[in-house]
């Protein structure tokens, strides 16, 4: 929490104490009724807007875009010390959060939301997960907000993933401290993906994951450098040819790097 006084205009201002009513970071405009919301719980609030700050989500922040919250879990805690955590139940190392702490933080979160999840899930960074990926992105951009857990310690109570229908995603087959990183991660994926926040929307349309496949390889000037040329077919002018040899080297590199995806969900098959 700040001192008295004026709080200078920095990162520092923008992590915010648990009060009654989370407020939007990044502004000090009222909210405006059905922005794409992040709220997001945490121990370490003054970790955000960190990288969202910044580039095309940090302007799309101050244009009202979308608006992101924090809810400093600690507010929350027990005792004197406000704590947060307990040593697990039948023992063990390091310590487990909560649950009737962080139920508090997420009926707090849950203030003015939709009950419905597709329209506001509550999710739970946690390396065990479902694997996140640009499809459950899109979703996500589709819904009104979310709510992001951002984990710590040894892990959650189970109770409280149960009881308050958190949904489990990972960003990939490692651990991580804690789940700020991953929750930036996943909140840039899924900001870029609402209206007006990219420059040209097109460039969604072919990216990587958007159809099933990688994304074919980028060249640009020189059109010759260390001896290596720009491929023929991209300055050739024909476009047909140069969407042509872009499927052939999207389906390539997938095959050759990500041959899971040709059986992912709402994806086209690799041919082989």
């Amino acid at each position: 929490m700040t001192g008295g006084g004026a709080a200078p205009r920095s990162h520092g201002r923008l992590s915010i104490s648990a009060s009654r009513q989370p407020r939007s970071l990044m502004d000090e405009q009222p909210r405006l009724a059905g922005r794409w919301t992040a709220r997001v719980i945490t121990l370490l609030p003054e970790a955000f807007p960190g990288v969202l700050g910044l580039s095309l989500t940090g302007r799309a922040l101050a244009e009202g875009l979308w608006a992101l919250e924090t809810i400093n879990l600690r507010g929350f805690g027990k005792g004197r010390h406000r704590n947060v955590d307990d040593t697990p139940a039948g023992g063990g190392a390091g310590m487990v959060l909560r649950a009737d702490v962080l139920s508090a933080a997420l009926d707090e979160a849950a203030a003015g939301t939709p009950d419905d999840p597709a329209l506001w899930p509550r999710l739970l960074l946690s390396p065990r997960g479902k694997p996140f990926t640009q499809a459950r992105a899109r979703a996500l951009a589709a819904a009104r907000g979310v709510t992001l857990v951002c984990g710590r310690f040894e892990g959650v109570d189970e109770r409280v993933i149960a009881h308050c229908g958190l949904e489990e995603v990972s960003i990939g087959d490692f651990v991580l401290t804690g789940g700020e990183i991953a929750a930036q991660a996943l909140l840039d994926a899924s900001v870029r993906l609402l209206p007006g926040v990219l420059g040209n929307a097109a460039s969604i349309e072919d990216e990587s994951f958007s159809r099933g496949l990688l994304e074919h390889p980028h060249y640009t000037r020189p059109a010759e450098w260390e001896g290596m040329r720009i491929p023929d077919v991209l300055l050739s002018g024909n476009h047909a040819e140069i969407a042509r040899w872009r499927r052939e080297q999207a389906e390539a590199l997938t095959r050759a790097r990500r041959p899971d995806l040709r059986d992912a969900p709402g994806s086209k098959a690799v041919p082989r």
